[in-house]
């Protein structure tokens, strides 16, 4: 920073600067990612679905619980 002006005209001059540099990107590569989001959060949630079903039974066969 070569000067330390407290001018909020400045400072938005200065935003709208580098978010033109910004490389957005296109709707399809938002769709995407979104899906990929969406399909990891759900892979996730299964797998500890059965992490937790699995501990769940071997602690009760452990601790001899549901006899």
């Amino acid at each position: 920073m070569a000067s330390k002006t407290l001018n909020p005209f400045v400072f938005l001059q200065q935003v709208r600067s580098e978010t033109a540099k910004v490389t957005w990107p296109t709707r399809r590569e938002t769709l995407i990612s979104t899906v990929m989001v969406l399909i990891f959060a759900a892979l996730t949630m299964l797998f500890f679905f059965g992490a937790d079903l699995v501990l769940g039974f071997a602690v009760e066969r452990i601790l001899g619980l549901g006899q």
